[in-house]
């Protein structure tokens, strides 16, 4: 069977990436919901590292979203001019603290979270693990679009979307909460563009492995 069409064997192949990053905190350093998700909206086509060096002071002058549904657009921007698209995303920012009012207002859930402007199936399925909730999909960043086609779970897609769609086709619910992260967890650490195969604990169940390497 090609290795492409083998989807029900995925969680124990994954087992060993599921195991070591199970857990582990997303690389924003937020503090609460409210900054998570100011910092996701912040970071679509941006670095974490640079919202992480960014946020201190924004969450110093804006620590709830009260306070920034309040804002001074001028004085908000001043805070995040480093940051890529800020003016788009100054806007969405704006949008989503003036309708939620509130931290408690945040939604936890796939329809509310995307109806929110800036906020697409990524940043929901990430807050959504982040914050423990039951998964509604998997997280599909920019290393997991790369990654997952590389060990074979899927093919190559073009966008988030796509690939999402089809992981959320080849692995086990069970898994679904988990699996985004640890897969982008090995593309940042070991999978990288010129990958670290040598440094792999799956390199079992890899076709980039198994077809290249070997």
């Amino acid at each position: 069977m090609d290795l492409f069409e083998e989807t029900s064997n995925w969680e124990v192949k994954l087992g060993p990436i599921l195991k070591k990053y199970k857990g582990k905190k997303h690389p924003l350093d937020y503090k609460n919901t409210y900054q998570l998700l100011v910092m996701v909206v912040l970071s679509a086509q941006d670095s974490d590292a640079n919202i992480n060096t960014i946020s201190p002071a924004l969450f110093e002058k804006f620590p709830t979203l009260e306070s920034l549904a309040y804002a001074d657009p001028e004085t908000f921007k001043s805070y995040i001019t480093k940051v890529r698209n800020y003016p788009t995303k100054l806007q969405w920012l704006l949008d989503i603290a003036k309708t939620l009012q509130k931290d408690e207002n945040i939604p936890l859930n796939m329809k509310e979270l995307t109806a929110l402007k800036g906020i697409g199936r990524k940043s929901a399925n990430v807050i959504l693990r982040e914050t423990n909730k039951p998964a509604e999909g998997i997280i599909a960043d920019l290393h997991v679009i790369r990654v997952a086609p590389r060990i074979g779970i899927i093919k190559e897609a073009k966008d988030g979307i796509k690939a999402e769609k089809d992981l959320m086709l080849a692995i086990p619910k069970s898994i679904w909460s988990e699996i985004g992260m640890a897969i982008s967890f090995l593309g940042r650490e070991t999978c990288r563009p010129k990958p670290k195969c040598e440094d792999c604990l799956i390199t079992d169940s890899c076709h980039y492995y198994t077809t290249q390497i070997q």
